[in-house]
């Protein structure tokens, strides 16, 4: 995200500049609203390219310190321009005081009528209208086709370092979200299909229209399209179900081919990683996205590229399951998915390592997006090949088996939660009796 197997990395947009954020932090380091259960219902215009209706968001405040106001982040706004016109608008809030539109219109401040305690719930709400950009992106339109992707409205995080407020990057991704629920209420002309996030079921409306339900639980994020798809169904040998959308200029043994690559992608992931726990995945063909793919739970953008795709579906699990600050520490997801894509290829990354240069003393795997988009030219062949190389080279390092245990088992201790880079680091510590402090350094991860 962009997740992006990287196709243009010279396409990606400058930061949205964003002022500095509130210093209120969570002096216990607890990540917080927690348990967010999201209630939304939308009605679509004869496109799909609207859409408008209510959305509610029900949270816990998990930190022992206050909770005296949330954010909204309203992603997409920065495909808008701010203030005058932006495709997200959210308006009659209730539940608590909104005050204008913040970082780049992409923030609303929520205060609370009183703070909240820790263990203590409330719920906010809001009317919701959202208008889809010309442009074939995660968010924006190719033709007759809507690809609605982080235009619902979430809850920033904030953790010990505050308020998660940082700016959008078209160039990777700025998400940093908690597992939550949705309940998503989707009115649409028949006509249209609505492959999303979760489990759906489709009744009728009114005349010629369907609502289609989508129920989705612990995942991080919600997305959905809209348009005259065509649909193909399969089920891998545990019992997933994939579902292949394609628009009219992908052909039919091309959507055949890229079904193989998902149902045997996501057996090899979850044999590596842990059985994959949502039971359905809609996998959204189009050649003209500029990128390769693009991920969220359960729901991929992607082009006719299988190796794109076994990227994308490795991403349920580093970052779908496996969370992480994605502006902050990007080659936690895309390195590790790029790394489990080559595992599923058969390639071993025998000698990638050698082939690094570095541009700059300040130039590591590590760094975070505000570097990264600085820098866009060297984002995917850092963060993405160096970082893969990286992670084979621990492999060598430490051996196959140790690494693949210490994979499954850092998968399982993070399932649903938040991985950090030193998280991470002292769990491969641990896994092997080689001292690393050389290898981190010598690979510049850090952290």
């Amino acid at each position: 995200m962009v997740r992006r197997t990287l196709l243009s990395i010279a396409a990606a947009a400058l930061l949205v500049a964003v002022g500095a954020p509130p210093a209120a932090h969570a002096a216990d380091g607890v990540r917080t609203p927690a348990t967010a259960s999201y209630t939304v219902s939308l009605t679509a215009n004869s496109s799909g390219s609207t859409w408008t209706g209510h959305e509610s968001a029900t949270f816990t405040n998990a930190s022992a310190d206050p909770l005296p106001e949330v954010y909204l982040r309203l992603w997409d706004n920065y495909h808008g321009s701010c203030p005058s016109s932006t495709p997200i608008t959210v308006t009659g809030v209730t539940g608590g005081t909104a005050s204008p539109l913040s970082a780049g219109c992409t923030a609303m401040k929520i205060t609370l009528p009183a703070p909240l305690a820790q263990g203590q719930s409330a719920t906010i709400g809001f009317d919701l209208s959202i208008t889809v950009p010309n442009g074939t992106d995660r968010f924006g339109r190719d033709g007759s086709y809507a690809f609605v992707g982080n235009a619902l409205p979430v809850l920033a995080v904030r953790d010990g370092a505050g308020w998660h407020l940082d700016p959008y990057t078209n160039n990777g991704e700025s998400f940093y979200q908690l597992i939550s629920d949705y309940t998503v209420t989707l009115d649409h002309p028949s006509t249209l299909l609505v492959p999303a996030t979760g489990t759906s079921v489709d009744t009728p409306g009114s005349s010629g229209r369907t609502v289609t339900t989508a129920t989705a639980k612990k995942v991080r994020e919600f997305a959905w399209a809209a348009g005259p798809f065509t649909k193909t169904t399969g089920t891998t040998s545990t019992g997933v179900t994939v579902n292949i959308y394609r628009t009219s200029g992908v052909s039919s043994t091309s959507a055949s081919s890229l079904m193989t690559t998902a149902r045997n992608s996501l057996v090899a992931h979850a044999g590596r990683f842990g059985a994959y726990p949502y039971g359905e995945v809609d996998v959204v063909l189009d050649n003209n996205f500029w990128f390769g793919g693009m991920e969220y739970p359960g729901f991929v953008l992607n082009t006719t590229s299988s190796t794109a795709l076994a990227h994308e579906l490795a991403h349920q699990w580093w970052y779908g399951i496996v969370g992480d600050d994605e502006y902050t520490s990007p080659w936690l997801d895309e390195a590790f998915a790029d790394y489990s894509t080559d595992l599923y290829n058969g390639l071993s990354g025998t000698n990638c390592w050698n082939s690094v240069s570095w541009q700059s003393s300040a130039e590591k795997i590590s760094n975070s997006m505000a570097y990264w988009d600085a820098h866009s030219g060297r984002y995917g062949t850092v963060v993405y090949n160096y970082g893969k190389c990286a992670l084979h080279d621990l492999r060598r390092a430490i051996g196959t088996t140790a690494m693949q245990n210490l994979l499954n088992a850092y998968a399982a201790a993070h399932w649903y939660g938040i991985s950090t880079t030193a998280e991470f680091k002292a769990a491969a510590q641990a896994a092997t009796s080689v001292d690393l402090s050389s290898f981190w350094t010598t690979h510049r991860i850090d952290g």
